[in-house]
C-alpha cells in the first residue's frame, strides 16, 4: 500500500519561499499522476498544482500560477512544490495526492480530488503578513 509522507512546511514572513517534499512509499509505487491541495481554516480542500508522472504536464491553480513550481523526481518517488513570493492567504495545510488507479483524460481531472486515491497527512504552511 502506498504511502505518503509531507515536510518541509512551517513559519515564513510574506515574500519568502518554502518547498514542500512529498516522498512516497510501498511495494508498488506506479503513479499516474501527483498533486497539492491545500485547506485553510473554515475553508474546503482546494487544488493547488499537480504533475502527470510520465509526462511534462503541470498544472496550476490560477492564485499560484507564476508562484509556485511542481516538480517530481521518478527515481526517488518525490514530488515537490517550490513556494516562492509567499502571501498570507496561502496559509493552509498542504496535503500532497497521488492517483494509481489510471491516467487522466483531461486538464479538469487534474485539478479535483476526487481523481487521487491516497493522500498525506498534511503539513501546515503559516505566512505571516
Amino acid at each position: 500500500q502506498v504511502q505518503l509522507v509531507e515536510s518541509g512546511g512551517g513559519l515564513v514572513q510574506a515574500g519568502g519561499s518554502l518547498r514542500l517534499s512529498c516522498a512516497a512509499s510501498g511495494r508498488t509505487f506506479s503513479p499516474y499522476a501527483m498533486g497539492w491541495f491545500r485547506q485553510a481554516p473554515g475553508k474546503e480542500r482546494e487544488f493547488v498544482a499537480a504533475i502527470a508522472w510520465s509526462a511534462d504536464n503541470t498544472y496550476y491553480q490560477g492564485s499560484v500560477k507564476g508562484r509556485f513550481t511542481i516538480t517530481r523526481d521518478n527515481a526517488r518517488s518525490t514530488v515537490y512544490l517550490q513556494m516562492s513570493s509567499l502571501k498570507p492567504e496561502d496559509t493552509a495545510v498542504y496535503y500532497c495526492a497521488v492517483n494509481t488507479r489510471g491516467r487522466l483524460s483531461n486538464t479538469y481531472a487534474y485539478t479535483v480530488s476526487l481523481s487521487y486515491n491516497r493522500w498525506g497527512q498534511g503539513t501546515q504552511v503559516t505566512v505571516s503578513s
